[in-house]
């Protein structure tokens, strides 16, 4: 049974849903254009008909990008707004697993992946730093349309994915709360009526191990079923030069199932499940300081920069005990469509749950006079409810809805280190000597076998928050003539929050038994006037001392209203130009960390212009879009060192305004069938309008550390009737610019802070598949390479211990990955 044809254009429908399934404005990839036109006929009723009927072959090469739903067809080109795609296709020649391993080729977002349960988003220059379950990012992730609210479940390994879609510029109105930096939309396949299967097995370096399989099983005329699995295991790229366990690999395994029934002709259900487990070691932290092999010793202080290592070069010793990253999540999404005469509704029923564990080391040594470990354990649960309605006429498209989504989130932030680690604090910051050790050695002197060193000590912080999310909205796309469109909309948003903390008192059960010891045999008052001093100094937290045992709760509720106007006016069949007014807005929230602290929502506003243009006789698209944005009390977490009087360091919660102006560009040509080339490039200028470091530095005006220029090209040539198939290379290409520094970089490890390495430099990455593939593309066999020049980069310095063991520790970027795949289809 098929569905009949909605009255609603299919493009608002899915736009104003929120599925942005037809919001493939301005970066359109050509790989898309590729898919589209290989499955899609040509859409004679688009836009662009009149002027590429001349010249049909060539239309279907170019220009012709169609997204398709339900048997409805729209063009791209018409719709203003400012996107890329990244497609099936583009996925599967860059061999990617997440959206992390590609986002360097979509110019203006950085995805931060280097602990996959806990990723940050960056988009226009807006990102928002993970600082526990108190907080959102700033660019909303949403699969099918559902939104993924806490980090530890918005980056998962691609399974079955049909396309992403990165909208650029907030997008308040249609997707809601926490999309002011923008919206990043992955859309999975859904089951089809014809019963086909696909597994593909990659083999590479480093150990890599990657499969992936599906099968789609029609049941019967209205019924059907589609599952896939995938598997992705390596072995690492670097190794602990003491223990050789390797860090930098991955194990990670999912499942999808998506079952689709047609109840009626007017009335669709689909109904998925996800789940994936991941398992593997943590970010590798390679030391920076030159050390011994005699764990006992301690680090030069303060540390002097100009004896750093490379860490490029540099070997790894971690010894965090009960190292690992693990992360399992499961996922239900429910959606019932049904069309009237007039208009549909969709319901959309979703439920999300996550646990994850990450234990890594903070100190980059093996040393037990400094070893330092951190963790983040969270659960997660949430459901989400929303109701669109939708219909059109002559005069208007419009939807209107209402939504309502509600979160309990737990988390316990760790920091575990032990007794001869606190010794060094003590010598380092408090300037005191090593009591522990002087006391330790005065009781041997003593003949007393008592020793205070080297036993556990355990801090956390407990925090459970429980939201809810109330949204009306409504959107109209006014037709004003043939040629010229207003769209006005409004969503209004009221966030209820509550939010706990509770600093637990530390935990040190074998030092303490050994006081306890101590006390007993009355030892303890024979020892000096400081010696006691020292010991009740640690008889209390010492790496979270403020509101130990208190539990501290704090509820808050915010209102707001982001709306959005748009004009559009075609000045010829294929050219469009566009001007947008947009509000963004992100929920306020709470530091996990830093008891009783609240920030306040965040909000933007972004003007745009930009034209979309195509000529059909040189097979040539040109995309331009301009914009300025103000972005208000946006929040990022900025080690503070003036926390490190006392103990180790903290993370605070900072709070600036910002301001930034960039151009985006797209062409897309494809002068032959066989030969396509594209470019995405973008300029940003991103300053500070009012901010003040930590440390008190104004950076006024100062550049908030974006890079001006990022770009990515791409170049496809296929070569027909090649041992019965077909023969494809493709070259892609990124740039990435560098950091701009201001007051504040060096101390958060943004920017260079030794002679002997740099930091925050331009990055290239250059990518190429060389493949074959038989008639019908049955089955094929591919060579690929990911950073086949092997370019490798230090992405960060971090402080944390450097102000207390002297021990900085840096992160750098994975080598060149390559391999062979084989794939098969029926």
């Amino acid at each position: 049974m098929t569905m009949r044809p909605r009255p609603l254009s299919v493009c608002l429908r899915r736009l104003l849903f929120g599925g942005t399934v037809c919001l493939l404005g301005s970066h359109a990839a050509v790989a898309f254009a590729d898919d589209q036109t290989q499955q899609t006929p040509p859409d004679t009723s688009s836009a662009g008909a009149s002027s590429t009927a001349a010249n049909p072959d060539r239309a279907k090469l170019l220009g012709n990008v169609t997204v398709t739903a339900q048997s409805r067809t729209q063009e791209v080109q018409s719709v203003p707004i400012a996107l890329q795609i990244v497609t099936a296709k583009q996925i599967d020649t860059l061999a990617a697993t997440d959206l992390s391993k590609m986002d360097i080729f979509v110019p203006g977002l950085v995805v931060d992946a280097s602990q996959p349960t806990q990723p940050t988003y960056e988009l226009r220059g807006i990102s928002t730093s993970n600082f526990g379950v108190g907080t959102e990012s700033a660019v909303g992730v949403y699969v099918d349309g559902v939104y993924a609210a806490r980090s530890g479940g918005a980056l998962l390994a691609f399974n079955d994915i049909a396309r992403i879609e990165v909208l650029k510029g907030p997008q308040g109105t249609l997707f809601g709360r926490n999309a002011a930096g923008g919206a990043i939309s992955i859309v999975t396949n859904e089951p089809t009526d014809k019963f086909e299967g696909d597994a593909r097995v990659r083999i590479g370096n480093e150990g890599q191990r990657y499969a992936d399989a599906l099968l789609n099983i029609p049941i019967n005329k209205d019924m059907a079923l589609r599952l896939s699995v995938l598997d992705n295991q390596s072995d690492g790229w670097i190794k602990d030069a003491a223990t050789g366990k390797e860090y930098g690999g991955a194990n990670q395994w999912g499942t999808r199932a998506v079952y689709r029934w047609n109840i009626t002709d007017d009335t669709r259900v689909l109904l998925s499940w996800d789940h994936e487990k991941l398992n593997q070691a943590p970010e590798p932290a390679i030391g920076l300081i030159p050390l011994s092999n005699d764990t006992n010793q301690r680090a030069p202080f303060p540390a002097d920069p100009t004896t750093y290592l490379n860490p490029l070069h540099a070997p790894l010793y971690n010894d965090a005990i009960g190292a690992a990253e693990t992360r399992r999540f499961d996922g239900a999404t429910l959606s019932i469509d049904h069309s009237f005469s007039w208009g549909s509704l969709v319901s959309t029923t979703a439920w999300r749950g996550f646990d994850t564990f990450n234990r890594g080391d903070y100190d980059g040594t093996n040393h037990v006079v400094t070893y330092l470990d951190t963790t983040n354990v969270e659960h997660n649960n949430s459901w989400y409810q929303e109701f669109k309605l939708t219909g059109n006429n002559d005069l208007m498209d419009w939807v209107s809805g209402v939504s309502y989504y509600q979160e309990q989130a737990r988390q316990q932030s760790q920091t575990n280190t032990n007794t001869s680690s606190l010794d060094t604090l003590a010598q380092n910051v408090l300037g005191v000597g090593t009591p522990l050790t002087d006391i330790t050695n005065g009781l041997a002197a003593m003949g007393l076998p008592f020793s205070l060193l080297g036993y556990p000590w355990h801090e956390a912080i407990s925090n459970d928050g429980n939201f809810k999310a109330y949204a009306a909205f409504g959107d109209v796309i006014w037709h004003v003539n043939d040629k010229f469109n207003i769209t006005t909309g409004l969503r209004y948003t009221r966030d209820e929050k509550d939010f706990s903390w509770y600093n637990m008192p530390r935990s040190a059960p074998a030092f303490d038994g050994v006081i306890a010891g101590l006390n007993g045999l009355g030892i303890t008052q024979l020892l000096p006037p400081q010696a006691q001093m020292a010991l009740a100094a640690f008889g209390g937290n010492v790496i979270f001392p403020n509101f130990v045992g208190v539990p501290v709760s704090a509820h808050n509720t915010w209102n707001n209203f982001s709306p959005r106007v748009v004009a559009d006016y075609k000045f010829t069949p294929d050219v469009m130009g566009y001007v947008s007014v947009t509000r963004g807005y992100k929920a306020g929230g709470y530091n996990s960390v830093e008891v009783g602290s609240t920030f306040a929502p965040e909000t933007v506003t972004n003007y745009e212009a930009g034209i979309k243009s195509l000529f059909p006789d040189q097979n040539l698209l040109l995309n331009a879009s301009m914009y300025y944005y103000r972005y208000n009390n946006l929040q990022s977490l900025a080690l503070d060192p003036n926390s490190a009087g006392s103990a180790v360091p903290v993370y605070i919660v900072n709070s600036s305004n910002q301001e930034a102006k960039g151009l985006e560009l797209e062409a897309q040509w494809r002068p032959i069938e066989s030969f396509r080339i594209s470019f995405n490039g973008a300029y940003i200028d991103d300053t500070y309008r009012n901010a003040t470091a930590p440390d008190g530095t104004n950076l006024d005006g100062q550049p908030t550390g974006t890079p001006k220029f990022s770009a990515a090209a791409s170049l496809a040539y296929t070569w027909h009737h090649v041992a019965n198939g077909d023969v494809e290379f493709d070259l892609s290409q990124a740039y990435r610019g560098k950091a701009r520094c201001n007051s504040d970089s060096q101390v958060q490890g943004s920017c260079n802070i030794s002679p002997n390495f740099q930091i925050g430099t331009s990055q290239q990455r250059t990518d190429a598949r060389l493949g074959w593939s038989a008639a019908g593309d049955r089955w094929g066999v591919a060579l690929y390479g990911t950073n086949i020049f092997n370019k490798r980069y230090v992405t960060g310095v971090n402080n944390i211990s450097t102000s207390v063991f002297g021990t900085p520790f840096a992160s750098i970027s994975p080598p060149r990955v390559y391999g062979v795949e084989l794939h098969a289809k029926f």
